[in-house]
């Protein structure tokens, strides 16, 4: 695989109608107010930590939380206009940081313009073709003189008929529009795992012809990440899989879970080696991790893990100082709160953690093997793990300590003289006869340099 920027990237995601607390429900008689401009006391935080890209959840105009989508070229008037956006997006360019967007394109909301042209016209509405299963002979839910399919049953989320030409080029002219007229760097496709290659292979195509180094992830809860990224379609997925095995194998004490999948994916004969898949803790649609933990300890060997692990690392607003979140039966506000940069964080649970997290990103952004290397394990017990990362000429270990007091490991197999700890202090192991005894710190890690 060729140089690109993903490889580099640390990503923080906002959901911005949770984090600048915009109505739940959009009011389409209102001026647009530009709440997106919250945004900008937090470039200074992104670049104190290190953080070089941002995914920026659903920003156009939608009913309620954003991916029920009403104007695909419209900025909803809740976060502000398009030029709201748009000098957003300079401003994030200018300090380094690169932006990707939600991409809606299975569904769209009620109130999408095509969707109100069907409900007026019915069957005489130039657009009765737009949308999936349509049926006159039976009603909606909602009471339509139609029936239709919702995404994964939610009625309030109409799906599309992608297959269809018109939507088709509807979609893609947004596509076009985005990155001509934001200057998007990607995109993270919703609900990705809804499309098959012959929607995908075009898309992928239509946005590197306007952008050859756009990149594409797709989130896929379920399966085989391959059927979606490959050399012809997405260029990563939402690693689900290890976002998993990142909390529950702290919880459970049991290393081996997160091990198990590490080793599966980016192992010798890894199924995901030639992929850079979206690594997260948590996200707009899962619980904070600090509520999946039963120790809070242990958000500090987890970031250790997240920023050493092959993929590429992503931070959940405000989970860099450990607030909690859950989402109920029938809703995730919980998980995505209004946040005052100044006031709010300075009472948050954890605030040593985000210290934390910078130096992590400090020392992944030194150590080219963190970034690009391939994975060995190295050692691996219920609370511990050792892994090691090699690229070119480059070899670092890490070594990851969940229980809550220090703990030796030995390791052997070595090619070098020394390792030194580039995230405490450079702190110095000699290895005899490629033998080393490491003793790790409570619920923290080491990243060895093997010099």
């Amino acid at each position: 695989m060729n140089q690109h920027w993903i490889q580099d990237a640390v990503f923080y995601h906002i959901y911005p109608l949770g984090l600048c607390g915009a109505p739940a429900r959009n009011d389409f008689a209102a001026p647009p107010i530009p709440r997106l401009d919250q945004l900008y006391p937090w470039i200074d935080h992104l670049q104190g930590m290190g953080i070089n890209a941002l995914y920026l959840g659903p920003v156009f105009e939608s009913s309620a939380h954003g991916y029920d989508t009403v104007d695909y070229f419209k900025v909803d008037r809740r976060l502000g206009d398009n030029q709201t956006l748009k000098a957003l997006v300079r401003a994030l360019k200018d300090r380094g940081i690169r932006i990707i967007l939600d991409g809606v394109l299975n569904h769209v909301g009620r109130d999408f313009w095509a969707f109100r042209d069907l409900q007026d016209k019915g069957q005489q509405s130039p657009y009765r073709d737009w949308f999936y299963n349509l049926n006159f002979d039976q009603r909606s839910p909602y009471g339509d003189l139609f029936s239709y399919e919702g995404w994964a049953g939610h009625y309030d989320l109409v799906k599309l008929n992608i297959a269809h030409p018109q939507v088709r080029q509807h979609l893609w002219d947004a596509l076009t529009f985005w990155i001509t007229e934001f200057d998007i760097d990607g995109l993270r496709l919703d609900a990705a795992d809804q499309f098959d290659s012959d929607f995908l292979r075009p898309l992928a195509a239509h946005c590197r012809s306007l952008k050859p180094d756009f990149w594409l992830v797709g989130e896929v809860v379920h399966g085989d990440y391959r059927q979606w990224a490959n050399a012809d379609l997405l260029d990563a997925t939402t690693n689900y899989e290890c976002y998993k095995g990142l909390y529950s194998s702290h919880v459970d004490c049991n290393y081996f879970e997160i091990a198990h999948s590490l080793k599966r994916q980016f192992g010798q004969g890894g199924l995901y080696r030639d992929l850079r898949l979206y690594n997260f803790a948590d996200n707009h649609d899962v619980n904070r991790v600090a509520s999946s933990l039963t120790n809070p300890a242990h958000l500090y060997p987890l970031y250790g893990l997240l920023m050493t692990m092959p993929g590429v690392p992503s931070i959940y607003y405000g989970s860099e100082w450990g607030i909690s979140g859950k989402r109920t039966a029938y809703s995730d506000r919980a998980l995505r709160p209004a946040i005052d940069l100044g006031r709010d964080t300075q009472h948050f649970p954890h605030p040593d953690l985000v210290d934390a997290i910078r130096r992590l990103i400090r020392v992944r952004q030194e150590l080219p093997a963190l970034r690009y290397g391939d994975y060995e394990e190295r050692f691996i017990s219920h609370q511990q793990l050792a892994f090691s990362r090699h690229a070119d000429a480059q070899t670092v270990l890490i070594a990851v300590n969940a229980a809550d007091q220090k703990v030796p490991i030995r390791l052997t197999g070595l090619n070098g003289r020394v390792l030194r700890d580039r995230l405490n202090a450079d702190e110095t192991f000699q290895l005899e006869g490629g033998v080393v005894t490491l003793d790790l710190p409570p619920s923290w890690l080491r990243i060895l340099l093997l010099e």
